[in-house]
Order: structure tokens, then C-alpha cells, then sequence
């Protein structure tokens, strides 16, 4: 049959009531709607328009099911709903649809299923907690005092101009507790949920238009009534085509993120940028997602080719393999071809080995260098330097400030480096540090740090060297001489044209250095995502110094799409009181992050000792394993490499099998995830044990030691280590359960108010 070109689209949470649905019925949509693309008219799909509507329609996906459509235009169509036939047909007049007139997207609500949502949790509140007691003999009864709405204080205007969809600001007005919000907010448009949790959390209406309502505002005037323009705004989120439609379905988390993207998001991955960037947002706001949307993005407009001028990059292999296998789902084939993806310390190597190529040098890790440091200092007899102090000093102040002379350190600077060193003592260090790269060089080897400085100091000559043949060129009148590239055959040019970096707080100086002379100094060279929050190395930097100048360019991400408000509002316990930079030089907060998710508080558990708690671990992992819960979707993380391993025994002879993560990720798939706080960076699971958060181990005793003989650096690792800590928690998609044995961590005050299990 000849197509008709009939266009059908999926609106933004039909999905989700589309995945609660038996797998026959999913196959069935399939059918449905390769059917009605070509002829929506077609005996056996019934279709028709419902009484009292004049866009909304009904069609069969099967005998049981019936799905609902909007008809945008003549051959337009959006499916909004799908329903059991029984329920597709009663209680039409609680459809509603229309388009926002802030945003100019198409919105769609069954009133029905709104207030039974909310009148579900408001009842599943009344019955959470103990008994009530008995009351008292002879009281006088005391009327009970009239419940306040929770917007009282906003009229309609207000809560419409922010956005808020205008059928159900009746609904809105009749609720009294969060239960009842959090059921409205479950099935309501997105807008809406967003602006009416930010004003239940305590944010202004002023703030809630700018930093909610403003950023996904139609940039052109709103036609209520033009269905069709509606469909093409940001603020739509729909999908069209067959693959996308089956991402939305089975692709799970990353799927509907493929699919839809929230309109602030697709803003940013749209937008011209005249140099730098920089989106920011706390865990689970999408900043990945939006870095892998704007790597497709820079490739779609590049000319035809089969090089790859678009460099995507991060902190560690393992999350590199990760973004490789989110891209390849992204664009396929074809996105890949385009795109270099590398970890950055991968790529510094590649280019100290395409100068250097005799070299044979074992790179160390940071373990690896601190035990070298241990040992030159044991074989000097040096007792007064403490390793971790030196490796720091060499590798932030030597190395980061590219300092070859002794001289040239007796003038660097030393800003968060804690206490003040004298001249004779910095002469002590610079001995020490030269000794220590000698040692080095005996043994064949190298760190990361040098790897990556080398590398920077390469990379930047080799940019003077571009920018003096455009000199030349220009004083030419524009003329080109032949200029190659030394010791290639290839044209001298920078190795890309786009770079995209995610996980961007963690990378070092010379790293900075190094990708900034990658790229041209031109319009869209550097996109980069991060949070500063989620800081787990001792790399804080200042772009603007390193030439990386981002000021007018950075926006932040605020809603998460996988902690619930409970697991968000406890992780955001354990930063409290503290300040973060912004790596630019300024302070930056969490200030308006928050999900629309709910569930159920953390679990925390007290335990005797460290024998008791493992106990408690492998009965609550039993628990969830039986619900049921995929074991692979379930995660233990501990402060040591030693507890991993005990743990994990522990478990086995329970019967649980655990699956340790190394530094390229789990190793293997079936099994519980067991592994340091330092291996769950950019992983979730829908279950998360944080285990052994005792004092002397979060954070460390030796951090604690630091008090007194070096503050700075106390408060630094003393931040690195709450970090830690936050980005754990918030791995978490359902449940987080925190597990301690004797003093809990100092990190755990601000959550002791929720109820503690297992104490004795």
C-alpha cells in the first residue's frame, strides 16, 4: 500500500504509561503504528473521533487496548494515551488538552486519574506510622484545625503565568500536604510539576519564573489554537520515527533521554556559543546526556568527511567506554566515524609517544607514585616530609605551573596549598622533587601527571607554530606557503575542531592546557559539563587562567531525573555549610535542584561492629533480591578495597553473589555491584548500599589528623571527602540504605533525625 505520509508522534509521558503495559500489548503498538502511517483509515484500526472532542480520537491496537490520539492537521496525528477499551470511552469530559500559553507546548490531562492519584496518597499517608495511642480519658474534643492549601498564598494568574497547565489549577487548589502534590505532580505536565514542587520547597514566585519558567518560555507569540506549530516548539516533547519510538520504550533511562530531551536542555545543546561553555547541575540532571546530544549535534553540520574533528573526552577509561557505548545508541555507526573518544590521560600519552616513540616508560597511577615517594623518602631517611604533601606540591605547583627551575619555584604560587614553606624549605622540596623524577627516570617510569604536562607543553608549541603560519598568511595578503607538519606528512592544523568534556571537574591543569591547544580559538571550540559538587580528585583549576574563558557562557541544570526528593534532600545533608567553586574563580551552590521523583526515605542501620553490620547488609540485599530486584541493578559501596573484599565473601556465604567493579567497570553481569566510593562515578542502579560510613573511615583518620598540622589542606580533603560521599548517595535511583558500625561519620548529622534500624 502506497504510503499517505501521515506523520504519527508520541507525546512525553504516554511512554511511561506505554512501558507499564504487558509486552504483547508493546508489540501490538508496533503494529499499530506502522498500520496507520499508511492509512489511518483502515477498517480494522477503528478509528474515530470521541463525543464531545474535536481533536481527540480513539483507534484499536488490539481487543483489549485502545490508544488516543490528538489530530495536530489533516495528516498530524500525536498519541497522547493508551487505555483498556472498557476505560477508553467513560468519563470523556475529564479529558483535557490544549497548548500551554507560556510555552506554546501541547499539554494533555486526564483529570481522573490526577485526583485518584492524589486522593491515593493522601489515604497511603494516613496509614504510614505506628498506631495511634489510646487517648485520654475525659478529654474535651478538639475540632481539628481546617488543613491550609499548600498555594494559598498564589492566585491563578500567578500560577498559570508560571506555567502551570489551567485545568488543573482547581485540582491544585484543593491540596493540603506533599503526598497530595507528589501524586499531582506524577501524572501531570512536566512544567507544572516543576514550578509547583520549586514554590512547596520555598522558592519565590520570582525565582521560580526565572530559573524555571523564563528558560522554557516560546520565543515566539503563541497561538493557542495552532495545534500544528505547538507540536514543532522545544516544549512538546515528542518522537516521530519508528527507532526513536522504540528507544522511548524499551531503551530504558537513556532511551527516553534520546528522545526527550527536556526543552532547557535542548536549548543548550541548539545554541550558538561564541567561544567556551560550560553546563553545570547537580547528579542526575542530564549534564551527560546533554554533552553526548551536543557531540551529534556539532557532527550533524559538519561537510561531508572521514576524519574525525569532534573530540569527546573525560577523566577515566572506564567512563569513556561508557560514553562510546551511549553514543553508539545515540547516532549508530556513522555518529562514531566522526568522533574521537579518548579519556584525557589516554590522549596525552598519544601525544608524548608520537614525539617521543622510543619511549618505553611504565606510567603510574597515584597509588603507585605515592608508594615510589614512600620509598625514596625510607632510603633518604627523610622523616620531616610527609609523601602525600610532596606528591601534591610536585604535581599542583611543579608540574601544574610547568615550573623547570629552582629559581622559577621560589616565585610560583602556591593558592590552596595550605601552610606557608620558607625559602630554604621550598629549596628542600625542589631537591626532593628533582630527586624524585630521577628516580623515576632509573626505573623507567612516569606519572600521569608528567604524562599530561609533557603533553600540554607539546601541544602548545604546536599551536605557536599554527599561529604564526596565520600570521604569515595575513601579512601575505592571505597567500598560503607549504608549512608541514614536523616529522609527518600531513598539512600542520590543530587536531580538532569541537571538543566536548564531560566530567570536567576532575580534570587537571595541564589537561586544560592541553585540549586548549587542541582547538582553534573560534565559536563553539569547547563544551563542557561538570559539578563541582561531585569533585572526587584534589584538581580544582581556574579556566579563565588556563584561556579557557567560559564567563557569559555557563548555565546549570536543576532537575533530576533519577534521585527521588528523598535521597536528593539527604545527600544534599551531607554538603551542608559548605562552599564550592564554579571553575571559573567563583562560589557555586545547588540553589532550585530538585527532582519531581518520590519515594521512600533513606534507610539507616547502627551496627555493633564490623561483623554485625556486614550480617545486616546480606539480610536487607536478600530482602530487595526477593522483591523482585535484578541483583545487577543492586550496589554496595565501602570506604577501602579491604572491605570490598571481605564483604563480597561475606556475601557469598549467603548465598549472594557480588561482582566486583575495577577501573573498567564491573567485572562481570551477574551479581550484586560491590566496590570503593571512587568506582561509582557516572554508574545508578535502583538500589544502593553505602556501607561502613563510620568515623576514622569517612572520612579517613588521617584527614582527621590534618586539623592541626595543615588546615587548609584539612578543609580541602575534608570537602573532597563529604564529596565522595554525595556522589555515592545519589547513585541511587529507589532505595539508599547507609550502614555504620560504632560512631556514624560526621558527614551523617544532618540525616540523624530519620529513623536508625539495628542500633544496639
Amino acid at each position: 500500500m502506497t504510503s499517505t505520509g501521515v506523520t504519527l508522534r508520541l507525546l512525553d509521558k504516554a511512554d511511561k504509561e506505554i512501558l507499564r503495559l504487558p509486552r504483547a500489548v508493546k508489540g501490538a503498538i508496533y503494529d499499530f503504528q506502522h498500520k496507520f502511517k499508511e492509512n489511518p483509515y483502515l477498517r480494522g484500526l477503528r478509528l474515530k473521533q470521541l463525543e464531545g472532542h474535536d481533536r481527540l480520537w480513539s483507534a484499536r491496537i488490539n481487543d483489549e487496548y485502545r490508544i488516543l490520539l490528538l489530530r495536530l492537521a489533516e495528516t498530524d496525528w500525536l498519541i497522547v494515551s493508551v487505555k483498556h477499551r472498557k476505560e477508553a470511552y467513560e468519563k470523556l469530559d475529564r479529558l483535557s488538552y490544549g497548548i500551554n500559553r507560556i510555552t506554546g507546548g501541547i499539554e494533555y490531562v486526564d483529570l481522573e486519574i490526577i485526583e485518584e492519584s492524589v486522593l491515593r496518597r493522601a489515604a497511603t499517608a494516613g496509614r504510614v506510622g505506628t498506631a495511634p495511642a489510646k487517648p485520654a480519658p475525659a478529654a474535651v474534643p478538639t475540632p481539628e484545625p481546617t488543613p491550609v492549601p499548600l498555594f494559598a498564598a498564589f492566585s491563578d494568574e500567578q500560577l498559570t503565568d508560571l506555567g502551570v497547565a489551567g485545568p488543573l489549577v482547581p485540582v491544585v487548589r484543593t491540596l493540603t500536604t506533599e503526598d497530595q502534590l507528589l501524586g499531582l505532580a506524577e501524572y501531570a505536565p512536566q512544567l507544572t510539576s516543576e514550578v509547583l514542587l520549586a514554590l512547596h520547597d520555598g522558592a519565590s514566585y520570582e525565582a521560580v519564573l526565572e530559573q524555571i519558567t523564563h528558560p522554557v518560555s516560546a520565543s515566539d507569540p503563541v497561538d493557542t489554537d495552532d495545534f500544528r506549530a505547538a507540536a514543532e516548539r522545544p516544549a512538546t516533547m515528542v518522537t516521530t520515527t519508528d527507532e526513536a519510538l522504540r528507544e522511548a520504550l524499551e531503551g530504558g533511562d537513556f532511551g527516553r533521554w534520546k528522545v526527550f530531551l527536556h526543552p532547557t536542555q535542548s536549548r543548550l545543546v541548539e545554541r550558538e556559543y561564541s567561544g567556551p561553555a560550560r553546563v553545570g547541575g547537580g547528579p542526575g540532571t542530564g549534564k551527560t546526556i546533554v554533552a553526548l546530544h551536543r557531540v551529534k549535534h556539532l557532527v550533524d553540520r559538519l561537510p561531508p568527511g572521514s576524519n574525525k574533528p569532534v573530540l569527546l573526552t573525560t577523566y577515566n577509561k572506564n567512563l569513556a567506554a561508557d560514553l562510546k557505548s551511549r553514543l553508539l545508541q545515540l547516532g549508530g555507526e556513522d555518529l562514531l566515524a566522526r568522533v574521537e573518544i579518548s579519556h584525557v590521560d589516554q590522549l596525552a600519552l598519544r601525544v608524548v609517544r608520537e614525539a617521543e616513540p622510543g619511549s618505553v616508560k611504565q606510567t603510574l597511577d597515584e597509588s603507585q607514585a605515592l608508594r615510589e615517594w614512600r620509598a625514596m623518602l625510607d632510603e633518604l631517611g627523610e622523616t620531616e616530609w610527609d609523601a602525600q604533601f610532596l606528591h601534591d606540591e610536585w604535581t599542583q605547583v611543579i608540574l601544574g605551573q610547568a615550573v623547570v627551575s629552582r629559581t622559577e619555584y621560589f616565585r610560583a604560587r602556591r593558592a590552596g596549598r595550605g601552610k606557608n614553606i620558607a625559602r630554604a624549605e621550598r629549596a628542600e622540596i625542589w631537591q626532593l622533587a628533582e630527586r624524585f623524577t630521577q628516580r623515576l627516570d632509573r626505573l623507567g617510569r612516569q606519572t600521569w601527571e608528567q604524562v599530561a604536562e609533557r603533553a600540554a607543553r607539546l601541544e602548545m608549541d604546536r599551536e605557536r607554530r599554527i599561529q604564526n603560519i596565520e600570521r604569515q598568511r595575513e601579512e601575505a595578503g592571505g597567500l598560503d606557503n607549504i608549512h608541514l607538519q614536523a616529522g609527518s606528512a600531513g598539512w600542520l592544523r590543530h587536531r580538532f575542531q569541537h571538543i566536548v568534556v564531560d566530567e570536567a571537574q576532575d580534570l587537571r591543569a595541564a589537561h586544560w592546557k592541553l585540549l586548549r591547544a587542541m582547538t582553534p580559538r573560534t565559536a563553539n571550540d569547547i563544551f563542557l559539563v561538570g559539578d563541582t559538587h561531585q569533585r572526587i580528585y584534589g584538581n580544582q583549576v581556574t579556566l579563565g587562567s588556563l584561556g579557557i574563558h567560559i564567563r557569559g557562557r555557563s548555565a546549570k541544570l536543576t532537575l533530576s531525573y533519577r534521585t527521588t526528593r528523598q535521597i536528593l534532600g539527604s545527600a544534599l545533608g551531607v554538603l551542608s555549610g559548605e562552599s564550592f567553586d564554579d571553575l571559573d574563580g567563583s562560589t557555586e551552590d545547588l540553589a532550585g535542584y530538585r527532582s519531581v521523583l518520590t519515594g521512600s526515605l533513606p534507610q539507616l542501620y547502627g551496627c555493633d561492629d564490623w561483623e554485625s553490620e556486614q550480617e545486616s547488609i546480606a539480610a536487607l540485599l536478600a530482602d530487595w533480591i526477593s522483591l523482585p530486584t535484578p541483583p545487577a541493578q543492586i550496589a554496595i559501596c565501602v570506604p577501602t578495597n579491604d572491605m570490598a573484599s571481605e564483604l563480597a565473601y561475606a556475601l557469598a556465604h549467603k548465598g549472594i553473589k557480588a561482582v566486583e567493579i575495577g577501573p573498567e567497570g564491573p567485572r562481570g553481569d551477574e551479581g550484586v555491584h560491590i566496590g570503593t566510593m571512587f568506582r561509582f562515578k557516572g554508574l545508578e542502579y535502583q538500589r544502593m548500599v553505602i556501607a561502613g560510613v563510620r568515623d576514622g573511615l569517612v572520612p579517613r583518620e588521617a584527614v582527621s589528623r590534618l586539623r592541626t598540622s595543615d588546615a587548609v589542606r584539612y578543609r580541602r580533603e575534608l570537602l573532597r571527602a563529604r564529596s565522595l560521599l554525595f556522589v555515592a548517595a545519589t547513585r541511587s535511583r529507589d532505595s539508599l540504605a547507609i550502614f555504620w558500625h560504632g560512631r556514624p561519620s560526621p558527614f551523617l548529622e544532618p540525616l540523624m533525625g530519620l529513623p536508625v534500624a539495628g542500633e544496639r
